[in-house]
């Protein structure tokens, strides 16, 4: 066999991904709020690119006064006749006029009217700003000065700390320990790890730690849900032993195992209701009320509404939708001063950025206006009458419909919205599994099955249902499920098992 050197062409295909399809791919996976950002990032960096302007209503040009002295306004009404008169006049005669007194006109406002000691006319001098709450040299009212930081929950409990010692250590291991707190409230660090991080010795870290925990809101940096209790329970002189002991066996409380509790405690029942209530009242996470952040609301970047001839109208939220445009104009009056090979080559590259973002922009919002439009023809059931009639959908069949890939299909739904008459529900919301029907019947969406066991469970009466009566509830409504995934779906619904339920139903009984 020979070695030989020899030169050969071959012809092939190859997907190659260019920069500019990278970027057609990240755009369409982007929520709302990534897409802003980015977008504000480009338009930072490429001096070619614009925002659009959105359309607005056209402003007013301001009217003229016509040739006859009559003002002509927007409605054609004619101006008051005291607005057109002398201000010289005497207030009585103004008074006169518009039959009424000055004092029930300018009661409220400022400037007043006052009588002047010369002619008894009528002054109208504009009291200054230093009066109405501003600045004494005339400028108009700072209202930033007025505004005002929500406290946080580090501040709020380091300004107690500078009040409760004066020892530098003390506040030195009391600051670190502060900055351990969670927004919950909770110290999310060992305090033996805290005296070796600070070399300090650890009876010291427990002293300021109770120190700490003395401090507002009650309950704050406990280390744990039972501590947290405890520290309430204190403060409101009712940790007795028996309270002691039930806030030791917190399982045993969410297990409602409520006749161990009364051997534990060594109550009768009424004492025990009494303590549950007790326990109830109290803040499981007393941090949350400092350095809460407002609710973002989730913005659908698609509305479907229904159309009067009993059709949907899918349509894009235009308001969540960023524009931008291309300058062409200023890019020819830039390149015409270019002389430099790089600065033609940067306005090039400009260019080019440009026209592929724009296009990107309308090839994601026509890809995701399409995919919400088969969402809505698949699921059409469920915006009639709920989601017990919601239809088991994959990203095949939405794929194969639309004549797209499965991936561009998972990349459109990914952080997507869709505003209906009954909410606001991501496009994921749309996607459920199937479970076989009974008998050969139709399959059944695993989400309205989750939502059938929830209707049973809430129309428990007096008998409650286990999960074997629950599958058989459900086959005989058509449904073939196992009972470990109507276990499931009852654990994913946070409802408890059958025995929790029952010992609920008699706590409440006994009441």
């Amino acid at each position: 066999m020979s070695l030989l050197q020899r030169l050969e062409m071959r012809q092939g295909q190859a997907l190659v991904m260019t920069p500019q399809l990278l970027q057609a791919i990240k755009l369409l996976q982007l929520s709302q709020l990534d897409l802003t950002a980015y977008v504000d990032a480009e338009l930072e960096r490429n001096p070619l690119l614009e925002r659009a302007e959105s359309e607005g209503a056209p402003e007013r040009e301001a009217p003229e006064p016509s040739g006859e002295g009559e003002y002509e306004g927007g409605d054609g009404a004619e101006p008051e006749a005291w607005l057109a008169s002398d201000m010289t006049q005497s207030r009585s005669e103004i008074e006169s006029d518009l039959d009424t007194r000055l004092d029930n006109v300018f009661a409220d406002e400022n400037p007043v009217p006052r009588e002047t000691g010369a002619g008894d006319t009528l002054s109208l001098t504009p009291a200054p700003y230093g009066n109405a709450g501003g600045s004494f040299d005339g400028d108009l009212p700072d209202f930033e000065s007025t505004l005002t930081a929500e406290t946080s929950l580090r501040e709020h409990l380091a300004a107690q700390l500078d009040l409760a010692t004066q020892s530098p250590s003390d506040r030195l291991i009391g600051s670190f320990l502060i900055d351990a707190v969670d927004d919950a409230g909770y110290l999310r660090e060992e305090i033996d790890g805290v005296a070796e991080r600070l070399g300090a010795p650890l009876d010291d870290v427990a002293r300021v730690l109770k120190l700490v925990q003395t401090f507002d809101p009650p309950g704050v940096a406990a280390r744990d849900l039972a501590e947290c209790l405890a520290i309430q329970l204190r403060e409101q002189d009712r940790f007795d032993p028996a309270m002691q002991a039930l806030v030791s066996r917190l399982d045993l409380v969410a297990k409602r195992d409520f006749p161990a509790l009364r051997r534990l405690c060594g109550v009768d029942d009424e004492d025990l209701v009494e303590m549950l209530a007790e326990i109830r009242r109290l803040d499981p996470k007393p941090g949350r009320a400092f350095g809460t952040h407002a609710v973002e609301v989730l913005v659908p970047d698609v509305f479907v509404r229904a159309a009067p001839d009993g059709s949907w109208l899918v349509e894009l939220n235009s308001e969540a939708l960023p524009r931008v445009l291309v300058n062409q104009s200023y890019y020819a009056r830039v390149s015409k001063g270019a002389v430099a090979d790089g600065d033609k080559a940067f306005l090039s590259e400009c260019l080019q950025t440009a026209n592929w973002l724009t296009r990107s922009l309308e090839q994601r919002a026509r890809t995701i206006l399409k995919v919400a439009t088969e969402i809505v023809r698949q699921q059409d059931a469920f915006f009639l009458h709920g989601v017990a009639h919601l239809r088991p959908l994959n990203l095949k069949t939405v794929a194969e419909a639309i004549g797209m890939h499965e991936s561009t299909v998972s990349r459109v739904t990914s952080n997507k919205s869709i505003g209906t008459s009954r909410g606001t529900l991501e496009m994921k919301y749309f996607f459920t599994a199937a479970i076989p029907g009974a008998a050969g019947a139709a399959a059944h969406s695993s989400e309205a099955v989750r939502h059938r066991i929830k209707q049973l469970v809430d129309a428990e009466a007096a008998d409650v249902l286990s999960d074997d009566a629950l599958v058989q509830r459900l086959r005989d409504e058509g449904v073939d499920i196992a009972r470990r995934t109507v276990a499931k779906y009852r654990e994913s619904l946070r409802i408890p098992s059958s025995i929790d339920r029952r010992r609920a139903k008699m706590a409440t009984a006994a009441r």
